[in-house]
């Protein structure tokens, strides 16, 4: 008879036993775990405890913290497979993978604070801390500044009406719009063609002013493109106001929108979680990884292999055929770029200039892989003016098609040169990228550690610096906060 009364330690369990143990029933939260295999010698570098699937408890912790997350959960469990092949095995790393995703193209956390950069056509815009602060060009009041503004040298923060929290922000060439905390949405800037969501179309609106139509519609992303502006909401629902010359408010028809009304038809295909709008054209991502495409089909941009306009929402064939799971899309000029559940890229549009990355400049009419990137993992993808910038896992950026004024980042080549592949900013390499931007001749990108560096045009001082015309390597972006903060508390007494 066994003796009762013997004392175990928990090495004499069955590995399948402790596992067991660890994540039936209540199970450990994934910082339990860490904290269980930091400071036990029985899981750290322990072997034979974990089944193949498990490299370490953190490894378990990491693969827990997947599951919960919104953008593995909605995965094929071949698209799971794939990720997770994609990364070596690593838990740690599919979870690195889709946390960036997730951060990259909205809000990032850094050291010095969560941070949004958007750039406008000759502007840009910044969220920190939940601050707004804008630079360069204030054509029809997009800076938000107010009718006495035409330039701003450096960032300057801007005032809303009322204490702001916000979350986002988007920007076209004359109107920009900002999503609150409480899911408000302000907009400014040009409202002669109704793309600011206000009926009052006499005069631009220089400060940022609430979208009463949206009250009670709590939103989480706006997409400006031009003279239109896209709202998702936390539904998932999507909603147009502006110009709709080509369809691309997506109600079926061609007729301008004073205020934004609901796409119907995205409404009856699920739950969108992205949406990106080019001069004329809008994509939106769905939950499940379809991507619908409507308005002008011109350069191929809605990536049906044809140039006509879609009135209605339309999903890409190419992606959905092949099982494709896309998780975001970034809408350029002429182009668009976008990379799925596996980090792989897609380009399609027009070619000009090697903005496609694949080598030569031919147009592509539908979306093609870009195989010279199979390697790595993209986080964010960012497409303008005949170029584009990928993003990949671990803060490595990579950039091709037309350097404009140097805002492809490559010091070495001329101003007008053409990178037709994927090339890595060597500039940059010293730094880990948590975001990019870029505009019509100027780009800006975060960094973990929350330094902000531009390159390219600063003719109107859209890199927030006063003595500079041009920066053909990235030049560091400073915000005196301290001072803001001092005329903020002056502003409030």
């Amino acid at each position: 008879m066994a003796d009762r009364n013997r004392s175990f330690s928990i090495e004499d369990l069955p590995s399948h036993l402790i596992l067991e143990i660890l994540t039936s029933g209540k199970r450990l939260s994934a910082v339990d775990l860490v904290s269980l295999e930091l400071t036990s010698k029985t899981f750290g570098g322990s072997h034979g405890v974990y089944p193949t699937k498990f490299r370490s408890l953190v490894d378990l912790a990491a693969f827990q913290l997947c599951t919960t997350n919104g953008i593995y959960i909605v995965m094929s469990c071949s698209n799971q497979r794939e990720v997770f092949e994609r990364c070596n095995g690593n838990w740690k790393r599919v979870l690195r993978f889709l946390q960036s995703v997730e951060q990259s193209s909205d809000m990032v956390q850094t050291s010095a604070g969560n941070m949004q950069i958007t750039t406008g056509r000759y502007h840009t815009l910044l969220i920190k801390n939940s601050s707004v602060y804008s630079c360069g060009s204030s054509l029809c009041g997009v800076l938000g500044h107010g009718p006495e503004t035409t330039q701003c040298v450096a960032f300057t923060r801007i005032n809303f009406p009322s204490p702001a929290n916000v979350i986002q922000v988007s920007a076209s060439q004359n109107h920009a719009a900002f999503v609150l905390q409480s899911g408000e949405v302000f907009t400014c800037g040009d409202n002669s063609s109704f793309c600011c969501g206000h009926r009052d179309t006499s005069r631009p609106i220089f400060r940022p002013r609430l979208v009463e139509a949206m009250k009670g519609i709590p939103c989480k992303q706006v997409a400006a493109g031009l003279n239109f502006t896209v709202f998702l909401t936390r539904q998932g629902h999507v909603y147009t106001c502006g110009t709709n010359t080509h369809g691309q408010l997506g109600h079926g028809d061609t007729q301008d929108q004073p205020a934004p009304k609901m796409v119907e038809l995205l409404e009856r295909v699920g739950s969108v979680v992205q949406i990106a709008a080019g001069p004329s054209y809008v994509l939106a991502v769905t939950d499940n990884g379809v991507v619908y495409s409507f308005g002008s089909g011109s350069n191929f941009c809605l990536g049906h292999g044809e140039q006509q306009n879609e009135f209605h929402p339309r999903a890409i064939q190419t992606f959905k055929r092949k099982g494709i799971h896309v998780l975001r899309v970034s809408a350029g000029d002429e182009h668009v770029v976008a990379f799925d559940s596996s980090g792989y890229v897609y380009t399609w549009g027009k070619g000009y200039c090697g903005e496609l990355g694949h080598g030569d400049e031919i147009d592509k009419t539908l979306p093609e892989h870009l195989v010279s990137l199979k390697s790595q993992l993209a986080v964010q993808v960012c497409a303008r003016k005949r170029k584009t910038f990928v993003l990949v896992d671990g803060g490595a950026v990579y950039g091709f098609g037309w350097m404009g004024f140097g805002s492809l980042g490559f010091p070495d080549r001329g101003i007008s040169d053409k990178i037709m592949r994927p090339r890595i900013l060597d500039c940059l390499r010293g730094h880990r990228v948590s975001q990019v931007s870029t505009g019509l001749y100027h780009t800006v990108v975060v960094t973990h550690w929350g330094r902000m560096f531009g390159f390219g045009d600063n003719e109107r001082a859209q890199l927030g610096h006063d003595t500079l015309r041009g920066c053909l390597e990235p030049t560091e972006i400073f915000i005196n906060e301290m001072e803001d903060e001092a005329t903020l508390l002056s502003e409030n007494r």
